[in-house]
């Protein structure tokens, strides 16, 4: 049976971190002798994460490039620096026979030095605009796999290949899931559910917005599970004694949040979107404008424009997401025209696509 040698490198974020998770356990599920390491910045929740899944992690001291000057940006090339070494380190020590990115800072060194000592390289981008390590790293790694059309503006042609984004398995036929996901989340079967994302993070912004909104769902009859993030737990969990109303840390069930949900309010980080796309409920995007070239609201027009979902942005929303939302939850005619569009843009077999061709790289 054969076995490889993989390094993954990428996070900073779940967007960056699930994917490549994804990536490791499709590749495991074919070629189960296979050794993975996977490489993310130290002080991130990939460190975490990562050996939750089962993978054997080592972290970089690595962070981004700040737009303004910071003590952080003084760092910055002495992280730089070590980095790339500890990656030489680490590629002469684990022999991998291919390296894959999933963006994020801390991939930046690792492929670098990969592709520069002959290691076949493929880099997964889930943003409709790329991030500056992934736009580097195009001009070194043999293959890019990309979410959407049209990031031949940034990337090489002949290098990418369109295969989605991956995504949990177990959000796939979540219809046969509703009973269960009523149960786990003991909600009222009489109501429609309203599930809440802000990220792996959590969003200020979202919290606040559900915060005074509680009582108008609660006038409509709408029961809310919310996800404030672990950051602002304790300022939201004491919403937990209201009627109809639920907060969440963190949801260990995404598959029986979405399969309970009849309405989401989400971030439209690249990872959301894809799973949103699959999971084909409807959908009302508040993009962070807070991240490198506003990619999340690049990725949510990327949605909206095929009249799959709404957009509201951040500035916007004290002032319409009240009657936004009130006619979404009127009108099952735009319900259905959400899911119906939205579905029509899953890409189911990114994860299966993804390791086609890593395959390809290893035979080459």
């Amino acid at each position: 049976m054969k076995s490889y040698r993989i390094i993954l490198s990428g996070g900073g974020t779940g967007g960056h971190i699930y994917p490549a998770i994804a990536i490791a356990n499709e590749f495991k599920l074919r070629f189960p002798m296979t050794e993975f390491l996977f490489v993310g910045a130290s002080d991130k929740m990939e460190m975490q994460k990562v050996p939750e899944a089962g993978y054997s992690i080592v972290g970089l001291w690595i962070s981004g490039f700040q737009r303004r000057l910071t003590f952080k940006n003084l760092l910055f090339p002495f992280k730089l620096v070590f980095s790339l070494l500890k990656s030489i380190q680490i590629i002469r020590s684990f022999k991998p026979d291919v390296v894959i990115g999933t963006g994020g800072f801390a991939s930046g060194p690792v492929l670098q030095v990969a592709s520069m000592k002959g290691v076949p390289t493929l880099i997964q981008e889930q943003n409709s605009f790329p991030g500056i390590t992934n736009k580097l790293l195009s001009k070194r790694v043999n293959k890019i796999c990309v979410a959407y059309d049209g990031l031949d503006r940034f990337f090489p042609n002949n290098k990418i290949i369109i295969s989605g984004n991956p995504v949990r398995q177990d959000l796939l036929n979540l219809e046969e899931k509703t009973e269960e996901a009523y149960s786990f989340f003991n909600l009222e079967t009489d109501k429609k559910t309203l599930l809440v994302l802000g990220g792996s993070q959590g969003s200020r912004r979202i919290n606040q917005l559900i915060e005074t909104k509680l009582d108008f769902f609660n006038s409509i009859g709408l029961q809310v599970v919310w996800q404030c993030g672990k950051l602002y737990s304790e300022d939201y969990s004491k919403h937990n004694s209201r009627n109809l109303v639920q907060v969440h840390k963190f949801i260990n069930r995404m598959d029986l949040a979405y399969a309970a949900a009849d309405f989401v309010i989400s971030r439209a980080g690249a990872s959301s979107v894809s799973e949103l796309c699959v999971v084909g409920k409807p959908v009302i995007f508040i993009p962070s404008p807070n991240v490198s070239e506003d990619h999340q609201t690049k990725n949510a027009n990327a949605i909206t424009q095929n009249k799959a979902a709404l957009l509201i942005a951040e500035k916007d929303l004290d002032s319409i997401f009240e009657t936004k939302f009130s006619e979404l939850f009127s009108s099952e005619t735009q319900q259905d025209l959400f899911s119906k569009n939205i579905r029509k843009l899953a890409l189911k077999g990114a994860t299966k696509t993804i390791v086609d061709e890593i395959e390809k790289l290893l035979i080459q």
